[in-house]
């Protein structure tokens, strides 16, 4: 789910955080791709003329190891290094008997049982669109789902790695690492992990068009003014996975709040609880903890390689197994061996250090909607993906 209308909050007041770009701009970086909001894409998107999840001859869904096939291939094609995370454990901090996430795997199982019984009815009237609507609400990735992408990426020479708890936590700590350039995840809870780039669209069907979106925490932080720790605070506020938002509480009206007060204890100190309600026994102090701190994995000594695919055993998965076409999985495996061979090269802004951007204190006022003449003109120059190589 990730942050309820962060983008469009950060659009409006950090517009110079977010620019947009083609996927070959990215050529040369290292990836770190959120696996399970990507499988969970393949299997809304990946889709027969029925508009169900493709399958092969036993019944088996395909959609999901499709998706990862053809998607990474775009990505290798274009020069990107991806490094794909999978999610771990839930988070361990606790907020009553069902812990932070508990509550909300419990609503979301709910949610999916009343959406089954509605494509149900659906399906009984013969409305295509409803029936669209929710087969999508029904999509659930399974460890299934998981460990034959897990095999298809080995076989491909396309690295991953097991989260130990959230997958997007992980992503973000490997930026940060500088093991990779950027995470890359359609959750923008991957920035309030503290990710310093936030990637959107980039594992999308090229047919739908969409450019990358590259989200600067930086400039976010700069632009609205905010401390990290304040910004996880509105993320929070906006509403997150792991606690409700305060009802009647909307995207503009939780960061006036947080200018105001800068941090929830305050706000909850402050508000009017007979025109706002406080969801009781809250959790947003634990919920603070985990974005601040969260659970991911020693990266000291980890490394990673990106190697020739076995093309051989690709076949005998993807298509005596699977039931894939052979001859476009041997050019998908073809064109994985030649990238791999010249994706060596490195970008010419490699040698160049990028200049940080420094975050001011908090209630440090900015010019009119954080916009300047001059940084109007140099948004119109600079390129996206950043100066450093990863």
């Amino acid at each position: 789910m990730g942050i309820h209308g962060l983008s469009k909050l950060i659009g409006d007041h950090a517009a110079s955080a977010v620019v947009t770009s083609e996927i070959k701009n990215y050529f040369g970086r290292k990836v770190a791709v959120d696996a399970s909001t990507s499988l969970y894409q393949f299997l809304v998107a990946v889709r027969s003329g029925d508009g169900q999840n493709l399958q092969n001859e036993a019944g088996e869904t395909t959609s999901h190891l499709m998706g990862m096939f053809y998607r990474t291939i775009r990505m290798v094609e274009n020069g990107i290094k991806p490094l794909y995370v999978f999610d771990g454990k839930p988070p361990t901090l606790k907020s009553g008997e069902g812990g932070l996430r508990g509550d909300k795997e419990a609503k979301r199982m709910e949610r999916r049982k009343e959406a089954t019984k509605s494509l149900e009815e659906a399906k009984e009237t013969g409305d295509a669109e409803m029936v669209d609507k929710f087969t999508r609400r029904t999509v659930k990735v399974t460890r299934e789902h998981n460990a034959e992408c897990k095999r298809l990426l080995t076989l491909m020479g396309i690295p991953h790695m097991d989260a130990p708890c959230e997958a997007e936590a992980q992503c973000a700590a490997l930026a940060r690492a500088g093991k990779v350039y950027a995470a890359a995840s359609e959750d923008m809870d991957t920035m309030t992990f503290d990710s310093p780039v936030l990637l959107r669209h980039l594992t999308f069907s090229e047919s739908r068009k969409l450019p990358i979106a590259e989200f600067r925490l930086d400039r976010v932080l700069a632009d609205m003014a905010l401390t990290r720790t304040e910004f996880v605070d509105l993320c929070i506020l906006l509403g997150c996975d792991y606690c409700d938002s305060i009802k009647g509480i909307g995207p503009h009206r939780a960061y006036n709040l947080i200018q105001q007060h800068r941090s929830i204890d305050k706000i909850v100190e402050n508000l009017d609880t007979n025109k706002y309600t406080i969801p009781e026994d809250w959790p947003y102090a634990a919920a603070r903890e985990l974005f601040l701190n969260p659970e991911v994995a020693d990266l000291t000594n980890l490394e990673f390689k990106w190697e020739v695919p076995d093309e051989e055993k690709l076949v005998d998965f993807l298509v005596r197994e699977k039931g894939f076409a052979e001859d476009r999985v041997r050019r998908g495996a073809d064109k994985l061996r030649k990238q791999i061979k010249t994706a060596t090269q490195g970008r010419l802004d490699s040698f160049f250090k990028p200049a940080s951007s420094p975050t001011p204190a908090a209630g440090t006022k900015r010019k009119a909607n954080g916009k300047d003449p001059k940084d109007a003109k140099a948004k119109k120059t600079t390129k996206a993906g950043g100066a450093r190589k990863r």
